[in-house]
């Protein structure tokens, strides 16, 4: 268990490196370009790379954490949050709400799942 709370902090600080840089680490380690932004999959109403990133961090999060549940989710929550607000002010990024509302619904659906598999198991 002690690994997997490891792997949760680690993947912390990499979102945390991977949010506030000014320019797109990914879309210079695949395209040589800091200004393209990979993309997983097709965007609905929401930004799906980031329903993505915060549904595997959360999971992770509500494993470890499982005893203290109110705790993660506001975490996670004020996290999804504030990252994405600070791209109002950092050089090369954009605000946008699509991605804010795909944040918390990475996290509120890992949630869900997470209440599926462990229903009953937690006291």
């Amino acid at each position: 268990m002690n690994y997997i709370k490891q792997f949760f902090y680690f993947l912390n600080l990499i979102l945390f490196l991977f949010y506030l840089y000014p320019g797109s680490i990914l879309g210079y380690i695949f395209y040589g370009n800091f200004k393209t932004q990979p993309q997983i999959t097709g965007d609905f109403v929401v930004s799906s790379n980031h329903v993505y990133v915060f549904f595997i961090l959360s999971i992770i999060g509500f494993y470890v954490f499982k005893h203290k549940l109110k705790n993660i989710i506001i975490y996670l929550i004020s996290i999804s949050i504030i990252l994405e607000f600070l791209h109002l002010i950092i050089p090369q990024r954009t605000f946008e709400i699509a991605d804010l509302f795909g944040n918390i619904i990475g996290v509120l659906i890992s949630f869900l799942v997470f209440k599926i598999i462990y229903k009953g198991r937690l006291q």
